[in-house]
């Protein structure tokens, strides 16, 4: 229904353009000759503009998003409508008694009357729509972002009407007191407290889908100083595959704070590397260590043997894996002893060693530096050694890396 409704209108906007463009050229006479012409060849004009219209699907828009592509869909329409006209009028008779002006005049006529109402339909729309509400129920919201995603979150606001944005922000100075939407962009982030004191904002938006996640940070320090809700677009990954709309704000999470990209595990390989090999997990008991067996299980391993100083924590993870299909030995050992670490490795075979135990909490260390450096550094070296003497594929360090970048005895 909507679709033939269309087509009605936009055939009778090219009978009134067309005869409209005539009565103009002669100055609102229309001498009977020239009518009687007009007339005659109006069939031809309707048949070939038609064509124009399916061919860049007029048709098919919804004028309540009436934008920018449509309009440049109507003006090439009316261009090879006209064009297609005045070229089958010329093969026909040369155009003789049309005046050439009319085929200046008739497309920009259709233009208008084609581009106009689909454009006034969507500001009424979207009028109407906004007016569902009563000012008072609607929360003022500030945009952070005045970029391609600021621009197309606004428009939706202004439509579905349940926020009232008062003003985008954003660093780029340049945009300072420009518009988007007629929403003015109003400051810097560092502008954000004060804004949202003066203007009572409830809502904070950021509309920074590309943001990094130590932009992200920046942002949502500065906005944890206002005592305003926080909400932030989908990642640019999902807004390349779906529409942003209001309804797709989320609270910020712990991923856009990490202050590093968020890693994303090649599963695949991780359970070729693992699948029907022998695993040992040294500190398997320990805080790391404990999950990282309950992991390792799950990609189906040949066998698993938890190595553990401590027998209540060898007790735990003996108790939590009991139920699993995979062959485990539960392993009661000190790495610090060097003969019990290499019988081990020698009876067991390993094929991949993760060496997650390790003295961490820093304080205690710091106090017994030699009990540190006799069970990080000691047992460390007794169990790559051993490793390394039985033939091991590969050897995981986990826990000892502090290391790399000391700032302590740890």
């Amino acid at each position: 229904m909507r679709t033939k409704i269309i087509i009605f209108h936009d055939s009778l906007m090219i009978a009134v353009a067309w005869f409209l463009a005539w009565l103009l050229r002669f100055n609102l006479e229309f001498p009977f000759y020239n009518w009687q012409l007009s007339l005659y060849i109006f069939p031809l004009i309707i048949i070939l503009q038609q064509i124009a219209y399916f061919r860049f699907k007029l048709h098919k828009g919804l004028w309540h998003f009436a934008s920018l592509p449509d309009l440049w869909n109507i003006f090439r329409a009316c261009i090879v409508g006209s064009l297609s006209i005045i070229l089958v009028l010329t093969m026909w008779n040369r155009m003789e008694g049309i005046p050439r002006s009319i085929f200046i005049l008739y497309p920009l006529l259709l233009m208008f009357f084609l581009g106009g109402p689909r454009f006034a339909y969507r500001m009424w729309k979207d009028r109407s729509l906004s007016l569902v509400k009563t000012k008072k129920d609607k929360k003022n919201a500030l945009l952070i972002g005045a970029g391609r995603a600021g621009d197309m979150l606004v428009r939706d606001i202004l439509r579905e009407g349940s926020y009232r944005p008062v003003g985008f922000i954003d660093d780029n100075l340049r945009l300072i007191n420009s518009e988007i939407q007629q929403i003015r962009v109003i400051g810097s982030v560092n502008d954000v407290p004060r804004i949202c004191s003066e203007m009572n904002i409830d809502l904070i938006i950021i509309t920074i889908p590309s943001a990094t996640s130590h932009q992200m940070q920046r942002i949502v320090d500065v906005c944890e100083k206002t005592q305003c809700t926080l909400r932030t677009l989908p990642t640019l990954k999902d807004m390349l595959t779906r529409n942003v709309v209001t309804n797709e704000l989320r609270e910020v999470s712990i991923e856009d704070l990490l202050g590093r990209d968020k890693v994303i595990l090649n599963l695949t390989s991780i359970k070729n590397g693992i699948t029907n090999k022998k695993i040992l997990v040294t500190g398997g008991g320990g805080s790391i260590g404990s999950e990282l067996c309950k992991q390792i299980v799950a990609f189906e391993p040949a066998q698993l043997v938890i190595f553990e100083r401590s027998e209540y924590n060898l007790y735990k993870i003996e108790n939590i894996l009991s139920d699993t299909n995979v062959e485990c030995e539960f392993v009661l050992g000190d790495l610090c002893d060097k003969d019990n670490v290499e019988y081990v490795i020698r009876k067991f075979k390993p094929d991949i060693i993760f060496h997650a135990a390790a003295y961490k909490h820093v304080p205690i260390l710091e106090r017994q530096p030699r009990e540190g450096i006799k069970n990080n550094i000691l047992g460390t070296k007794n169990i790559a050694d051993a490793a390394d003497l039985n033939n091991c594929e590969s050897f995981i360090l986990i826990s000892t890396d502090k290391a790399v970048n000391p700032a302590n005895i740890l």
